[in-house]
C-alpha cells in the first residue's frame, strides 16, 4: 500500500470539511449478520482497518440496526482495545433503531438475519426517536468515541412499508421530522454533517427537496452492474452543490464476484436471467483483461462523479486488506472501452476509460 507520504489517500467529503480515506468500512458482520463471528475474527476485522493504509481517519460505518446496538459495542471495544485516539476514526451511526430487551425466542427486527443476539431492536423514526437512538449510540460505543456523521437509517424501507398514500404521508413527515432534530445536533455541535443512506436513490433524490444534506449514502444503485442514466445526472447534480457521496455495495450485496445474493436477495438463472448472463460476460472481460471482477467493481464505483469513498463490508480480516488493495489497483483504459463497446457499461460513463 503506498503510504501517506507517497499520496493522500483522503478525499474531501463534498463542502463537510471533514476529509474520508477511499474505503469506508462498513460493520454489519460485527453485529452477527447471518453468524455470529468469534470476538477474535471480529477484533482481527478492526485491527485490520488500520493495517491497510496509513491514511487516517479510518471510516467506519455503523448502525443501532446491526446486530441491535452489537455493532456498535464490537467497534467501541475494539478501538479502546487498541488504544486508538478519536481523532484517527471517523465514525458514522445510521439512527432509527433502538436497542430493546429481547422476550422472544429470536428478535423480531428482522428474524433470521441476526445470529445469537441477546436484544431486540424497535424502530423509532421521530424527533425524540431519533434523539434517543442517538444517545443510545453514544452509550453502546462508549467514550472517548463519538460518532460525526449521522443520518437516519433507510428511509426508503420506512416509506415503502406504507399501507397507503395518507400513510405513506404520515411516514415522510416522520422523516423530516427525524432529520429536523438531526440537524439541531449538528447546530449544537454535537456532530460534523448529517446524510441520509438509501438502497432506493430515487428517494434520497425526493427527500433532497426538503432536506438539506451534507453527504448521502448510496446503497446498491451506483455500480458497474447498474447506473441508470438519471442516476448518473442527480449524482453530478449532488456533487456540483457540494453534497458528499459515499457509495455502498458495489458488488451488487456480492454477486457481481460471484456471491448467491443479488441485491440482498438469494438470486437464481431462473429468476434473474439477464443478471446471470450480464456476470459472465462480466467474467470473460475481467479475464481477458486480467483484471479482477472486485477491482473492476471497486474501481467503478470509486470513479464515479462526485463520489468520495466507498463503503465496503467483509467478514474477514484478510478480505479488508484485499478490498484496499483494490482502490489502489488500475483497470486498464482497453477494460473500459471494451466493456462499453460490448454494451457491459453505458458508453455514456465517461469517468472511466
Amino acid at each position: 500500500m503506498p503510504s501517506a507520504g507517497q499520496r493522500d489517500q483522503t478525499r474531501p467529503l463534498g463542502k463537510t470539511g471533514l476529509r474520508v480515506p477511499r474505503i469506508v468500512y462498513g460493520v454489519s458482520c460485527l453485529g452477527n449478520l447471518y453468524e455470529a463471528l468469534p470476538l477474535a475474527t471480529k477484533r482481527g476485522i478492526a485491527a485490520a482497518w488500520f493495517q491497510a493504509s496509513d491514511a487516517r481517519p479510518v471510516a467506519v460505518d455503523a448502525a443501532g440496526k446491526y446486530g441491535a446496538g452489537l455493532a456498535l459495542e464490537v467497534v467501541g471495544d475494539s478501538l479502546r482495545e487498541m488504544e486508538i485516539a478519536p481523532e484517527d476514526v471517523l465514525l458514522s451511526n445510521k439512527l432509527g433503531w433502538l436497542r430493546t430487551p429481547l422476550t422472544t425466542d429470536e428478535p423480531t427486527f428482522e428474524p433470521g438475519v441476526w445470529a445469537d443476539l441477546r436484544h431486540d431492536a424497535v424502530q423509532r423514526i421521530s424527533p425524540d426517536g431519533i434523539l434517543e437512538c442517538w444517545r443510545q449510540g453514544l452509550a453502546l460505543l462508549g467514550a472517548p468515541y463519538r460518532p460525526q456523521l449521522v443520518s437516519v437509517h433507510d428511509p426508503d424501507e420506512y416509506l415503502a412499508a406504507a399501507i397507503n398514500d395518507d400513510d405513506r404521508r404520515a411516514r415522510r413527515d416522520d422523516v423530516l421530522q427525524a432529520y429536523a432534530a438531526l440537524h439541531e445536533l449538528k447546530q449544537q455541535g454535537e456532530v460534523a454533517a448529517v446524510g441520509v443512506g438509501a438502497k432506493d436513490w430515487r428517494v434520497i433524490k425526493e427527500l433532497s427537496a426538503d432536506v438539506d444534506f451534507d453527504w448521502v449514502m448510496l446503497a446498491n444503485s451506483l455500480t458497474v452492474f447498474r447506473h441508470p442514466p438519471e442516476l448518473l445526472e442527480f449524482v453530478r447534480g449532488l456533487a456540483s452543490r457540494g453534497v458528499g457521496i459515499i457509495n455502498s455495495a458495489v458488488f451488487n450485496a456480492g454477486f457481481l464476484v460471484g456471491g448467491k445474493f443479488l441485491d440482498y436477495r438469494v438470486a437464481t438463472p431462473e429468476d434473474d436471467p439477464e443478471a446471470f448472463a450480464w456476470r459472465d460476460r462480466f467474467s470473460t472481460l475481467c479475464s481477458r483483461h486480467d483484471v479482477a471482477p472486485a477491482v473492476a467493481c471497486v474501481q467503478f464505483g470509486l470513479s464515479a462523479p462526485g463520489v468520495a469513498a466507498i463503503a465496503l463490508n467483509t467478514s474477514s480480516p484478510s478480505r479488508v486488506l484485499d478490498n484496499a488493495r483494490a482502490v489502489d489497483e488500475p483497470v486498464p483504459a482497453a477494460f473500459w472501452q471494451e466493456a462499453k463497446s460490448s454494451g457491459l457499461i453505458d458508453p455514456a460513463c465517461d469517468f472511466v476509460g
